[in-house]
């Protein structure tokens, strides 16, 4: 699984995520496509055989894509209180938007509704990073009107088909944003600044024994 998953990064199938196991060993994929690996004890063997099949590895001191602790993780989990509060909002009658990011840099976006709610729970990803937000907009032309002049958001959209899906944007490509949403029933614009994002709820699925061992 580790090596498929390092695989699809290199062939930027649109999954990232980091591999570490613990403090002993850590593998990271970087935009350029440079493969960091980390341990914590010399490798000399396997610097030689990188070099046998024509790979040119170099000693770092770090990897840059080790985890940034200056970013608070998400460790609210998503125990029956999470989906107790989720259940009482939808009751009102309210319907809103689940983001399921099953690995980082790719997700599924779900519609809750009261009816939708089991079915969705029961088809959702070991440890996946669950975000709720407020339901689309169905005026879309507004939402597009509305966006920045200037940086970069993440559109997410419903299509006539009722799949729901996002796009990272920067201002230079709106007009062939709009031209890709087309007859989308409705819409919505999310800023990508973590301190500007604001969901209704942001928790993590935890293991079957109910313990939260995935760092988000």
């Amino acid at each position: 699984m580790a090596l498929e998953l390092v695989r699809a990064m290199l062939r930027d199938k649109g999954a990232w995520c980091r591999l570490e196991a613990g403090d002993s060993f850590a593998v990271h994929v970087g935009w350029d496509q440079y493969v960091y690996v980390g341990s914590d004890r010399p490798s000399p063997d396997a610097v030689a055989h990188t070099w046998d099949l024509g790979l040119f590895p170099e000693s770092v001191p770090t990897s840059p894509y080790a985890v940034e602790l200056e970013e608070p993780d998400v460790t609210e989990v998503a125990d029956a209180d999470f989906w107790a509060r989720v259940r009482t909002m939808l009751a009102s009658g309210q319907t809103a938007l689940l983001e399921e990011a099953y690995v980082r840099n790719a997700a599924r976006w779900h519609r809750l509704t009261e009816e939708s709610l089991d079915a969705v729970r029961a088809g959702l990803s070991p440890r996946s990073l669950l975000t709720v937000w407020p339901e689309l907009t169905p005026d879309v032309g507004a939402v597009l009107a509305a966006l920045p002049e200037e940086g970069s958001v993440e559109f997410v959209w419903e299509a006539q088909d009722g799949t729901i899906a996002p796009a990272i944007v920067n201002d230079t490509e709106y007009q062939e944003l709009a031209a890709l949403v087309a007859g989308a029933k409705a819409a919505s614009a999310l800023p990508l600044y973590l301190d500007e994002r604001h969901p209704l709820f942001c928790a993590v699925l935890p293991d079957s024994d109910g313990v939260l061992r995935a760092r988000w």
